[in-house]
């Protein structure tokens, strides 16, 4: 097959290829703000001090559960740090991640719109703390993509949910720590 554009202009995708991400499945997420840029407040004492962006980007978080109700989503550990966000998003058996038997050669890990899947659910946050931003004159953006691991085990979901509950006290040692 050719290649568009010799590749020029693809990025390859981060994701399992063999992964359907509407799949029932324990995820760790993270997302950052655009070059970096501590959009959401400062951490003092091992605890972020948000601003008004950052109080959004807590609140918008959980009201993933009541925007999709039919996903059967529960949510894990979550932190906003002041350049990027870390959660887990369990997306439970749901009638759009049922096996279908007739249908097993269809992935939905392609590229087209993506609904009822994990990407979905980022994509509504991202929109939402982006439109409270816009309408509001905020300065604020995200960086395009996100960071996802697909959690296997108990002990892979233990070792996440600590990074996570520490993330505030370790800032300074963050791979996505800023002195700005």
């Amino acid at each position: 097959m050719i290649e568009l554009f010799n590749n020029k202009y693809r990025v390859p995708s981060a994701r399992l290829q063999s992964w359907n991400y509407a799949n029932e499945g324990i995820y760790f997420v993270t997302i950052c703000t655009k070059d970096r840029e501590p959009y959401f407040g400062d951490i003092e004492d091992a605890t972020l001090l948000p601003n008004e962006i950052g109080k959004i980007a807590w609140l918008e978080w959980f009201k993933a559960i009541e925007m999709r109700p039919d996903m059967n989503i529960e949510l894990g550990e979550f932190v906003v740090m002041p350049n990027h966000i870390h959660g887990i998003i369990i997306i439970g058996r749901n009638n759009f991640n049922k096996p279908d038997y007739s249908n097993c050669s269809e992935s939905q890990n392609q590229f087209m719109a993506q609904s009822k899947n994990l990407a979905s659910i980022i994509r509504g946050y991202k929109s939402a703390v982006s439109s409270y931003a816009n309408k509001n004159n905020i300065n604020f953006e995200w960086q395009t993509r996100f960071h996802e691991h697909i959690i296997r085990s108990e002990d892979d979901y233990a070792t996440i949910a600590n990074y996570i509950i520490n993330n505030p006290a370790k800032w300074e040692e963050d791979k996505f720590y800023s002195s700005i």
